[in-house]
C-alpha cells in the first residue's frame, strides 16, 4: 500500500513540480525554523534542572515597600545574617543554607594575571545545596579553611596548565587588599544552562573580616550583596514557609524609628531554583536572566510560520482538487470507500511531511551553529544524548502531517463519482470560502509579524537615540582603586593636561548602572524635620561630576570645591525627589535641612531629571553627595576628534596607576546599549523569521494564482479575442486575491496592536504605536502580494490567445 502511495506521489510530482516544490520547501523551512526555536525554548526551560535536589532549592530575595504598599526595590541578594538565621530558626524546614558573594579581583600566579568576573566567596554548605561535581580535592574541607579555594577545571588549566593545582597558591588582590589562597579542590565547570557560573569558590572568612568580624557580619542588615540559597527538607510547603519569615525579620530587626514592625517595610521571598532564569528579573541578579515573555514570543513565531506552511499545503491541495477528481471518481467506481481514500491522501501528506522533515533536519544542522552564536546558547541536536528529541521529531511529523493533510483528505475523499465522471464536478462555495479564510489567515499572520518588526525597531531606535538628559557620548569608564582615590586630585590634574581629555571625575556608580542604595532620609518641611517614607537613591560623586556629564541644574548651585562644607553638608537632589517629597517647586527646596543616613546638611541644588538607568526603569528620586571613599568608578570625558590618542594615553597611564591590571575601558553609551541586547535579539529574530513567513505566504499565493490562471487560460484567450484590455484581465485575476490580502490586513491590526502594546508595557518609557506602522506593514505585505499576483496575471494576459483557446 505504501509503495502504491509513493508511486502516486511521484507521478503527481512529475505532473506538477511547482506545487510540489512549494509544498515541500514551505513545510521544510517551517519545520526547520520551528525546530531551531524549540531547541532554544527547551534550553531555556532546562536551566538548573540538573541539580539533584533542584525541586527543593530556593533562593532568598529581599524587597522594600513604600507606605502605600508599592514595591520600591526588590533585590535578588540579601544581607549576610538572613541565611544562617533562617537555618537556625527553622531547622524543620531548612536542611542547608549558604551565601555567595561575587567579586572581580585580580588573580595572580607568577606572570599569569587575570581579572576574574566570577570569583565567588561562599559558605562551605554550597556543596551540600548544589550538585557540583568535584574532580580533585576535599569538598568537605575546601572552604572551611580561612585560605581555602576551590577552582573550576577551566581555571585550573588557565593558571596551572596540565599540572595538578592542589596545594598551589593564588594571590588575590581586591579593594587594595592582597590575600593568598591555597587551592584545595577542582570542580567541573558549571553548564551553560545554569543561572550562575562561578569559576572560583573562596572561603567566606576574608569577607567576614572585611565587615569587622563575625559579630559585625551577623548584625549587618544593610549590605545586601549576598546570594542566599536554602535546601528545604522533604515535603516543605514553600509558600507556607515563606509566610513565617516576617516573624524572623521582626524578631531580629525590631521596629522602625516610627515604631512600626520592620516586616511592614521589607520582606523576604523564596524563589524556586527552576524559576530563577525565566521568571526572576529583579533589581539585582548574579547574571542576566532570560524572560518567559520572550520565550512565549519565540514560540508564537515558530507556530505562526509552521501554520503558514501548513495552510499552503491545504490551500494548494484543495485548489488542485479538480485535477485529481477523475482519479477519485475512478477509485470509488472500482470499489474504494471514503476511509481508504482518506488513508491514501493522509499517507501522501505524511510522505511529503517526512521528506520535508529530512530537508528541515539538514537545514537545522547547517544553521544551528549560526543560531547558537546569535542566541549565545550552546544548542545541540544530539539524538544520542537527548533521545527525547527523536520523539519530538516524530511528534512534529505527526502534527504537521495531520494539520496539512486532514482537510484535503476529507475534501478529496468526499467527491461524488457520478458528477466527477460526467465532468460536472465543482468544488463548492463552502470549500472556496475555507480556502479564502486560510489565505486571509496567512496574510494576517504575516502582517502581525511585520508590525512587530517595525515596532521593535522603532522602540530600539527610540531607546538608543533618546536624549537621556546628560552627555553620554565619549565618556570612558575605568575602575578606581584605593591608591587612585587617595591621589585623585593629582591624577585628575595630570590626565586633564592631555589635550584629548576634557574632564575627569569619580563616583560610586556611573550612568547605565542600577540605583540600589538607600539610607533613609529626613527633610525640613514647614520648619520641622520630617522623616520621609520614600526611597531616595544616592550616588557619591566628586565636585565636577555634573559638569563632566553635562547635567543641568534647575535651582540652586553645583558643588563648590572651594567650600569645605560642601564635602560634608551639601546635597543635590533631582526633580523627581523634589516632587515626591512634596515641595511646591525646586526653588523652595534650596537651603532646607536634609538628613541622609548619618549625614546632616542642606539642599544646595536641584538637578534636572535625567535617565541614570536604562529606559526599562522609571526615573526615581535621586541625590548626589560628595563621597569621601567608595568612589570606585572614574569617568573620563574625551575629545571625540582625539579619541584614539586619548585612549592610547590612558592605556599608558593605566600601566602606572594600576600595574598588572588589564586596561579595559568601557563607554557609557556602550553600557546602555548592552542592556538592550534582549530587544536586539527579538528584533533580529522577528525580522528574519517575519521575512520567512512572508516568503512562505507568497509562495503559497504564487501557487494559487498560477493554478487559478491555468484554470482560466481558455477564458482569458476568449476575452482577448473579444478585445479585452490587459488591465481588465489583471483586475479579473487579481481582485479576488487582493481582497483576501486586504481582509488579512484588517484582521491583523487589532491583534498586532494588542500584542505590541503589551510588549511596550515592559518599558517605563516607550514609543506610541502610530497608525503609520500599520500602513507600512500593509504596504509591505500588499505590495509583495500584488507583485506576485500581477506577475502571473501579466503572464496570462500577454500569452497568445490562439494557443490559450486551443489549450482546453
Amino acid at each position: 500500500m505504501l509503495k502504491n502511495y509513493f508511486k502516486i506521489l511521484i507521478r503527481n510530482t512529475r505532473k506538477n513540480p511547482l506545487y510540489m516544490f512549494i509544498n515541500v520547501s514551505g513545510l521544510a523551512v517551517g519545520m526547520a525554523v520551528s525546530m531551531l526555536i524549540f531547541l532554544f525554548v527547551q534550553h531555556e526551560f532546562s536551566y538548573d534542572n540538573y541539580h539533584e535536589n533542584a525541586d527543593r532549592i530556593v533562593r532568598v530575595s529581599r524587597a522594600w515597600f513604600n507606605p502605600d504598599g508599592e514595591t520600591s526595590l526588590h533585590l535578588g541578594h540579601t544581607a549576610p545574617p538572613f541565611g544562617p538565621l533562617i537555618k537556625s530558626e527553622y531547622p524543620d524546614e531548612v536542611a542547608f543554607s549558604a551565601r555567595m558573594m561575587e567579586a572581580n579581583p585580580l588573580v595572580t600566579k607568577g606572570d599569569t594575571k587575570f581579572i576574574e568576573d566570577h570569583f565567588t566567596f561562599a559558605d562551605p554548605e554550597i556543596f551540600d545545596i548544589f550538585s557540583i561535581k568535584i574532580l580533585e580535592g576535599d569538598v568537605k574541607n575546601g572552604l572551611s579553611q580561612n585560605d581555602g579555594l576551590m577552582i573550576s577545571k577551566s581555571s585550573a588549566i588557565k593558571y596551572f596548565g596540565k599540572n595538578s593545582p592542589l596545594g598551589e597558591e593564588l594571590l588575590i588582590e581586591l579593594s587594595g587588599q592582597q590575600i593568598t589562597f591555597q587551592v584545595r579542590g577542582v570542580f567541573e565547570d558549571f553548564p551553560d544552562n545554569s543561572h550562575f557560573h562561578p569559576t572560583f569558590f573562596a572561603s567566606m572568612m576574608p569577607v567576614v573580616m572585611f565587615y569587622g568580624g563575625p559579630d559585625a557580619f551577623m548584625n549587618n542588615y544593610g549590605s545586601n550583596s549576598f546570594s542566599t540559597y536554602l535546601r528545604l527538607n522533604e515535603g516543605v510547603d514553600r509558600l507556607a514557609f515563606e509566610g513565617k519569615l516576617p516573624n524572623l525579620i521582626d524578631k531580629y530587626m525590631g521596629e522602625t524609628q516610627a515604631g512600626t514592625p520592620m516586616s511592614e517595610g521589607t520582606k523576604l521571598y523564596l524563589w524556586p531554583l527552576k524559576d530563577i532564569h525565566l521568571y526572576s528579573n529583579l533589581d539585582t541578579e548574579i547574571e542576566a536572566n532570560g524572560d518567559i515573555a520572550y520565550v512565549y514570543i519565540y514560540l508564537a513565531v515558530a507556530l505562526f510560520i509552521l501554520l503558514i506552511a501548513c495552510i499552503n499545503f491545504m490551500n494548494l491541495s484543495t485548489a488542485r482538487s479538480s485535477l485529481r477528481s477523475l482519479e477519485v471518481g475512478l477509485r470509488k467506481v472500482m470499489g474504494a470507500d471514503k476511509t481508504s481514500l482518506i488513508k491514501q491522501f493522509m499517507g501522501e501528506s505524511f510522505m511529503l511531511t517526512t521528506i520535508s522533515m529530512g530537508i528541515a533536519l539538514l537545514l537545522v544542522y547547517l544553521f544551528l551553529p549560526i543560531f547558537s552564536d546569535f542566541s549565545d546558547k550552546q544548542l545541540s541536536l544530539n539524538f544520542i544524548k537527548n533521545p527525547e528529541f527523536l520523539l519530538g521529531i516524530f511528534g512534529l511529523i505527526i502534527i504537521v502531517g495531520l494539520i496539512s493533510g486532514s482537510y484535503p483528505a476529507l475534501f478529496l475523499s468526499g467527491f461524488q463519482p457520478g458528477k466527477v465522471l460526467k465532468g460536472v464536478f465543482k468544488a463548492g462555495k463552502s470549500h472556496e470560502r475555507f480556502r479564502a479564510i486560510l489565505v486571509i489567515g496567512q496574510f494576517a499572520i504575516s502582517v502581525v509579524l511585520i508590525v512587530a518588526v517595525l515596532v521593535v525597531v522603532n522602540q530600539l531606535d527610540f531607546m538608543q537615540s533618546k536624549d537621556l538628559g546628560f552627555e553620554k557620548e565619549d565618556i570612558v569608564l575605568l575602575p578606581t582603586s584605593p591608591s587612585i582615590e587617595q591621589n585623585y586630585n593629582i591624577i585628575k590634574d595630570r590626565l586633564e593636561n592631555h589635550p584629548g581629555i576634557q574632564a575627569v571625575t569619580v563616583s560610586s556608580r556611573a550612568p547605565s548602572g542600577r540605583l540600589l542604595d538607600n539610607q533613609g532620609s529626613s527633610v525640613e518641611i514647614d520648619g520641622e524635620l520630617t522623616q520621609l517614607e520614600i526611597r531616595i537613591a544616592d550616588i557619591d560623586v566628586s565636585h565636577n561630576f555634573l559638569k563632566t556629564y553635562g547635567i543641568p541644574l534647575v535651582a540652586g548651585r553645583d558643588f563648590d570645591v572651594l567650600r569645605a562644607s560642601d564635602s560634608t553638608e551639601a546635597f543635590i537632589l533631582n526633580e523627581t525627589a523634589i516632587r515626591e517629597i512634596g515641595f511646591e517647586s525646586p526653588e523652595v527646596a534650596i537651603g532646607k535641612q536634609f538628613h541622609y543616613g548619618a549625614k546632616r546638611g542642606f539642599v544646595t541644588g536641584v538637578m534636572k531629571d535625567f535617565h541614570f538607568e536604562n529606559l526599562h526603569q522609571p526615573i526615581v528620586p535621586l541625590l548626589f553627595e560628595i563621597g569621601t571613599n567608595g568612589n570606585n568608578v572614574m569617568s573620563i570625558k574625551i575629545d571625540a576628534e582625539s579619541r584614539e590618542e586619548a585612549i592610547a594615553y590612558l592605556r599608558d597611564e593605566w600601566a602606572v596607576l594600576r600595574p598588572g591590571f588589564p586596561f579595559e575601558p568601557r563607554f557609557v553609551d556602550q553600557g546602555f546599549n548592552e542592556q538592550y541586547e534582549a530587544e536586539e535579539r527579538v528584533k533580529t529574530i522577528f525580522t528574519f523569521f517575519s521575512a520567512l513567513a512572508v516568503v512562505i505566504s507568497i509562495l503559497g499565493l504564487l501557487g494559487l494564482v498560477t493554478f487559478a490562471t491555468a484554470q482560466r487560460t481558455r477564458e482569458i484567450g476568449i476575452r482577448k479575442v473579444m478585445g479585452a484590455e490587459t488591465s481588465s484581465i489583471l483586475i479579473l485575476l487579481g481582485k479576488d486575491f487582493l481582497k483576501l490580502v486586504l481582509l488579512g490586513f484588517l484582521i491583523a491590526i487589532p491583534i498586532s496592536w494588542f500584542g505590541m502594546t503589551s510588549w511596550l508595557g515592559d518599558f517605563a518609557y516607550s514609543i506610541g504605536i502610530s497608525w503609520t506602522v500599520f500602513l507600512w506593514a500593509g504596504l509591505i505585505a500588499g505590495t509583495i502580494a500584488a507583485l506576485t499576483v500581477i506577475s502571473q496575471a501579466l503572464r496570462a494576459a500577454w500569452s497568445d490567445p490562439v494557443k490559450s483557446i486551443k489549450s482546453e
